[in-house]
């Protein structure tokens, strides 16, 4: 019988590491980061910098990512965009996402996050930044946070949005899980918790903080059902400084949604497509 050090069990654990990095390599690059040298990654994530140094020179092999000989710096291949999207369902294989959140950071100025689940944690999906974000003093009340980034489904609004979603005979039973698991500071009254979610599904909104150990709140509404069983949320994070106005911006982002995401935006594309004549 192996055991908890053979050779076996570490060769897996080795491989879900790589696993690992390799998302967490990829998922680092953004507006803000469009290029990355080795030491950037290893800061972030805290990682060794002789394998770090190995992983970014094979997925440069791999054509995910370019090196620019002279700066020794990298940035994503189209290669790493494109994995993936042929198997999603409209909203992410034809680009509304990334137009979703164009939009609502260029009309707001505020980050902006896509939400999703994973188990009973909330996971950022992916995360925009923005200047507008950062308060008077120089601090951002959202930095530290970016895509990838897992904590409990108890503790943001993103997280109570997504959760709301679950069919109601499972709902319960998850609540209860998820305080029973949570550390002693984080316990959380189920029945109010039941009640918030209920808010949640009358509103398809919610407003609360943003989670992730960040000194910031969030106003997320869900994203079209695309008939996956996987629902998402998109939303704003923004410091205690900003001032916002909570029904113009839940305006805003609903009109947003409405019009990148909605199934009407994909009957505006055109449905009959003409055969070309082949040279065979």
């Amino acid at each position: 019988m192996a055991t908890c050090n053979s050779p076996a069990n570490r060769a897996q654990s080795n491989k879900a590491k790589i696993a690992r990095r390799v998302v967490e390599v990829l998922e680092y690059f953004d507006d803000t980061h469009r290029e990355a040298t080795v030491m950037d990654i290893v800061r972030r994530y805290n990682r060794p910098q002789s394998s770090t140094s190995e992983l970014l020179s094979s997925l440069v092999e791999l054509g995910l990512l370019y090196k620019d000989p002279y700066s020794r710096s990298y940035c994503l291949a189209p290669r790493a965009a494109l994995l993936g999207t042929a198997s999603q369902s409209g909203t992410a294989r034809g680009g509304s996402l990334i137009r979703l959140v164009d939009r609502l950071v260029a009309q707001t100025g505020l980050a902006v996050g896509i939400f999703g689940m994973v188990g009973l944690n909330t996971q950022i999906v992916s995360w925009r930044t923005s200047p507008r974000a950062t308060s008077a003093n120089g601090h951002s009340a959202t930095r530290g946070l970016f895509g990838g980034l897992q904590e409990p489904l108890y503790a943001s609004a993103a997280g109570w949005l997504l959760l709301s979603t679950v069919p109601q005979s499972r709902v319960d039973g998850i609540v209860r899980r998820l305080n029973a698991e949570a550390p002693n500071d984080a316990k959380f009254s189920c029945s109010e918790m039941t009640q918030r979610l209920q808010l949640c599904r009358d509103g398809q909104y919610a407003v609360g903080p943003a989670g992730f150990d960040a000194n910031a709140e969030a106003l997320v509404a869900l994203l079209p059902d695309d008939g996956s069983g996987h629902r998402m949320a998109v939303g704003f994070v923004y410091g205690p400084e900003a001032r916002v106005q909570g029904d113009a911006l839940l305006e805003c982002l609903r009109e947003g949604i409405r019009a990148c995401c909605t199934p009407a935006e994909a009957e505006a594309e055109p449905t009959r497509i003409e055969a070309l004549p082949t040279a065979a």
